[in-house]
């Protein structure tokens, strides 16, 4: 599953790049996020409990930052294991334009894919439940950047 976006945060793009490499705003940022650390590889070890329709898992993974350019872009790349839920993978490529010294639009692309008991509950759901979480992502990080935050289509 692919996903897109782009929303414009009321904050400068510098502050929008630390934001998007600090754990500490990106745990709180992530649905379902219980721990995110710092790894002496410049990624992170993540675990995050997620329901997707039925079914509840705690998933444990590793993050990376790939092809990164500060303070324009990079590509956020992980997956986790969810025990006999299975499996999920994906990427974003997530990079930011400066509107104007206080305003930043951020573009994001995203692909997923997920494996196990999980990729049984069917297209749709997954997709919704990916949307969702997107959707939650962004308006927390929003909220932890910036005083508003406006989506563009």
């Amino acid at each position: 599953m692919d996903m897109s976006g782009r929303i414009t945060l009321n904050a400068p793009k510098q502050r929008v790049w630390e934001a998007l490499n600090d754990p500490d705003v990106l745990k709180v940022c992530i649905p379902g996020c219980e721990s995110l650390e710092k790894t002496p590889d410049d990624g992170f070890a993540a675990v995050a409990v997620l329901k997707v329709g039925p079914i509840k898992a705690k998933f444990q993974g590793k993050v990376r930052l790939l092809d990164v350019v500060a303070p324009t872009s990079y590509t956020i790349a992980g997956e986790g294991q969810g025990g006999i839920a299975g499996f999920a993978a994906g990427s974003a490529k997530v990079a930011l334009e400066e509107i104007d010294p206080q305003t930043t639009e951020l573009s994001y692309y995203t692909e997923a894919r997920v494996g196990g008991k999980i990729a049984q509950l069917g297209a749709r759901l997954i997709d919704s439940t990916a949307k969702k979480l997107a959707a939650q992502f962004f308006e927390e990080f929003g909220a932890q950047v910036s005083s508003s935050i406006t989506a563009v289509e």
